[in-house]
């Protein structure tokens, strides 16, 4: 611990040591239980006697700040029961830093502040909770994963641990290669590069290929994300409608010739908020309009594994035929999000570009666990995961499906998601998503309100339900609690929700 002292100052050092701890425990900057540093080290640190420390520490344990345990040390004093929490200080700075964000950090911000409006609650017992669109940690293979990433330790240890190249682990590479193949995308391993989660695949488009002003064409509903990004980048983003089996054509075609958007975001299969796929229709005429117009199309993957039909459908990348589509994938839903680890698919000069972008910001993804997880999918141990747990998310899709169709009242729609983790509840016109849930936070329902999907308020009637995360046997009683809530908006509506809080959130 360093502490500046001034010699030169008619304040004895000891009275200066004591007034600097002093104000780091007020401050909160050292916590309740905190071991001070050993009189003799602290001492020897700051270049004085040590009894100017031990007589600081006194003065300490005299103002009831800290404790000293014989043998043990000194240590900051807990706090006593029922005292007030330690404030905050206020300093006034030397810089009026707000005046200094750009203005891609305060789209940022006001995104951010949207989002908490619409978080969900803190869990509790009681509260059956449908707004968390994650995978179920209780089904994490976290033992198998522990033992593969000690023997990546242990078999290429300090290689690992060492800088890696930016572009991503070259078996990691090679291996996601022919994973994708499964599913008709054909990449080598040149054209793959390897980030930390589908956000930052998002990220680095949106910076190397979108200036200020630049127009993106953007589904509705969407992943509210992907608009962030797009928006913190000053790009105008125009919306094309979802239809129940893909982007509404007309509108795309109009969008695409009016405009001349640089990228169109989309999510063919496994759509968030939706759980929609893409017919084959709709994405032969979506890639046609795309090359024709010259739009380079993003394209963010669900795992093709958690599909609840006979087959998933082919990505847009495995139809592209013309080049136009950037493929964004991800280990966070079929795996665990904590990983952080995803892919982009794109052509050589692209991910050239890309990497020169990812460079910037982190120099390289993880080394150790990109082998972690190409030695967990080398040992199929991937494979084996995702059909357990493809079985269990479609057993829960089935069981809300079912609750819907007992509980929900005359009026009342939502989709049928072919995979994902959610689906889209439509409300009769007159009632506000937004508006209804507090009262279903009373009744011990949450949800997310539709409108944070949307780019304007035209969701408000629509809330998603995400299904992955609830356990089982608690879907019927959210849905009937929630179904309770709607009937008796519906005898007695409520007022529509501000739209400040009609705006995205995860």
């Amino acid at each position: 611990m360093q502490i500046p002292l001034d010699r030169r100052s008619p304040v004895p050092l000891a009275r200066q040591i004591q007034g600097h701890l002093e104000r780091l425990i007020r401050d909160g900057l050292l916590a309740p239980g905190v071991k001070l540093p050993a009189s003799r080290e602290l001492a020897r640190a700051l270049g004085v006697a040590r009894g100017a420390v031990v007589a600081a520490y006194e003065e300490l344990v005299a103002a009831g700040l800290a404790r000293a345990r014989v043998g043990q040390g000194t240590f900051v004093a807990e706090r006593a029961p029922g005292a007030a929490p330690r404030a905050t200080p206020t300093r006034r700075p030397a810089v009026s830093w707000s005046s200094l964000f750009s203005r891609s950090a305060e789209l940022a911000a006001a995104d951010e502040a949207r989002r908490r409006a619409l978080a969900p609650p803190p869990a509790r017992d009681d509260l059956v909770s449908f707004a968390g669109g994650v995978p179920d940690s209780a089904l994490f293979p976290t033992e198998a994963f522990r033992r593969v990433l000690n023997a990546v330790v242990r078999d290429e240890g300090p290689a690992l641990l060492q800088y890696a190249p930016v572009t991503g682990y070259p078996a990691l590479r090679r291996y996601l290669a022919g994973y994708l193949l499964r599913v008709g995308v054909e990449a080598r391993p040149e054209e793959i590069l390897i980030v930390n989660g589908s956000q930052q695949g998002f990220d680095l488009i949106a910076r190397t290929f979108l200036d200020p002003g630049d127009t993106v064409a953007i589904e509705q509903p969407t992943y509210p994300r992907a608009m962030e990004v797009f928006r913190a980048c000053r790009a105008e983003l125009l919306g094309v409608p979802w239809r129940d089996d893909g982007l509404d054509p007309d509108v795309l075609e109009s969008v695409l010739a009016r405009h001349r958007p640089k990228l169109l975001y989309c999510q063919p299969f496994g759509h968030n908020p939706t759980g929609l796929a893409m017919s084959g229709e709709a994405a032969r005429r979506l890639l046609e309009a795309a090359a024709r117009h010259q739009v380079a199309v993003v394209e963010d993957g669900f795992a093709p594994a958690l599909s609840y039909g006979a087959r998933p459908p082919l990505p847009l990348r495995a139809r592209d035929r013309d080049g136009v589509v950037l493929y964004i994938g991800t280990f966070s839903k079929i795996l665990f999000p904590g990983l952080r680890l995803g892919w982009l698919v794109a052509p050589p000069p692209v991910v050239e570009r890309l990497a020169a972008a990812k460079q910037l910001a982190d120099l390289h993804t993880s080394a150790l666990l990109q082998a972690a997880v190409h030695r967990f999918c080398e040992r199929r141990l991937l494979d084996r995961h995702a059909a357990r747990v493809a079985r269990e998310y479609a057993r829960r899709r089935d069981l809300l499906l079912a609750a819907l169709r007992r509980h929900m009242p005359e009026g009342v729609t939502w989709t049928e998601p072919a995979g994902g983790f959610s689906l889209l509840v439509t409300l009769p016109a007159s009632l506000d998503a937004g508006a209804l849930l507090p009262r279903a936070l009373e009744r011990g329902v949450a949800f997310t309100p539709g409108a944070a999907f949307y780019l304007d308020a035209q969701g408000s009637p629509a809330l998603r339900l995400s299904f992955s995360a609830v356990p089982a046997h608690r879907i019927e009683e959210g849905v009937r609690r929630l179904a309770e809530v709607v009937k008796d908006a519906l005898r007695r509506p409520a007022r529509r929700a501000p739209e400040a809080a009609a705006v995205p959130l995860v």
